[in-house]
């Protein structure tokens, strides 16, 4: 097997999850020559154990949100040519209030939506059961985003990348970065994994929860931590939950940084007829154990959103890890620290819908465009050293 490639590369992404085919394909699409690499599989991390969301429901006005709405119309972009396979669906997300008080919550947080382009209606609870038949009596409303949709994420970065080979990437699973070798000067000159050398004068760091680990081969600090959560995927059944549905407690959980456990039910139903069941985040490393405290208060709550699911019988459970940084915020965009060293990692649980946009903007660094969106608050030397 030979230690190089040809022809010469010039963009080498690193990650064949969501995101780093996402960079893939529009590389690719921009005229670049490719190549990603990757530790295992396609999809083998946080992609392969995702549900899917594609949300703007969750995020408060700020760069991530900017960041969702410019990826939201990109996905459907990307629908057309990806075809039917990734099972794209645009249906809606309703977060429902169990009080008063968290009803007025969530009015007030929407209201700070809309100011940065969010649709959101105003469900009260006795409508709620109009677009929920299968919701539990006596919520005290809700509010119903029409542009939350959602995708099956393996397949969408299985089919990225179909797309990005096509227009000639070229794809190495199963094979570990061991470095990334850089000149006299400190440029990037590209990566050794443990079969092979590739050359390229610019690397996309998309290692997702590995991603402070190709930074530090790299000889910089980028503070990546692995947040863990499982899924619960229930038999297959009737459409029986139409939408994604949420309670509102899950809007704090995604923001806040807290180690602990944390669980907030998020419900909804699939093509192939199973339910999702999340979600849960707590920050134990990459400790695999399956917990069965997280999986029964799982289905507690989510039997509680959805009475119905009590006496339905549960598959299966799957965990994964998603890539966290201290602020919430992902890395994306050309390191000053080491030139030809980009990121596209720490999107935490919004990857699989950050994806399109990040792909994008890096793509048009590569090629000398401008992002058309900041990237200020996306740097990845924002970090101290130790922190």
């Amino acid at each position: 097997m030979s230690k190089s490639q040809r022809p010469p590369l010039d963009v080498l992404v690193v990650g064949a999850g969501v995101v780093g085919a996402a960079c893939a394909y529009y590389a690719a699409r921009a005229g670049l020559a490719v190549a990603v690499v990757d530790r295992g599989p396609v999809a083998g991390g946080t992609t392969g154990a995702g549900e899917g969301n594609l949300l703007v429901s969750d995020k408060e006005p700020g760069p991530e949100l900017d960041l969702a709405l410019f990826s939201a119309g990109l996905w459907q972009e990307l629908v057309p040519v990806l075809g039917p396979a990734v099972e794209y669906e645009p249906k809606g997300g309703l977060v429902v209030a169990a009080t008063p008080a968290r009803q007025d919550a969530l009015r007030a947080f929407a209201q700070k939506q809309a100011t940065a382009g969010v649709t959101a209606e105003e469900i009260p609870g006795e409508r709620l059961r109009e677009l929920e038949p299968h919701l539990a009596p006596g919520l005290a409303g809700g509010f119903l985003y029409p542009q939350d949709a959602q995708v099956q994420p393996a397949l969408a970065a299985a089919h990225l990348l179909r797309v990005a080979r096509r227009d000639g990437a070229l794809l190495y699973t199963g094979e570990t970065v061991r470095a990334v070798r850089t000149g006299t000067d400190g440029a990037v000159l590209g990566v050794e994994t443990d079969r092979r050398r590739l050359d390229a004068p610019a690397v996309v760091n998309a290692a997702g929860t590995w991603g402070g680990e190709l930074a530090a081969l790299a000889g910089v600090h980028l503070p990546v931590l692995p947040r863990r959560g499982f899924v619960l995927v229930t038999e297959p059944l009737p459409r029986i939950v139409r939408r994604k549905v949420y309670a509102a407690d899950y809007v704090a959980d995604v923001a806040s940084g807290s180690a602990a456990l944390q669980i907030s039910a998020v419900v909804e139903g699939t093509p192939g007829g199973p339910v999702l069941i999340g979600a849960s985040r707590e920050r134990v490393g990459f400790d695999r154990t399956l917990s069965v405290e997280v999986l029964h208060r799982l289905a507690a709550q989510a039997a509680a959103l959805f009475p119905v699911l009590a006496d339905v019988s549960v598959l299966r459970a799957y965990r994964g890890f998603r890539p966290y940084l201290p602020d919430h915020l992902p890395a994306i965009g050309a390191d000053p620290r080491v030139p030809g060293l980009y990121h596209a990692c720490g999107h935490e649980g919004a990857g699989i819908g950050l994806a399109p946009a990040t792909g994008l903007l890096i793509s048009r660094q590569l090629t000398g465009e401008r992002p058309g969106l900041d990237l200020e608050p996306f740097r990845a030397d924002r970090f101290p050293a130790g922190s």
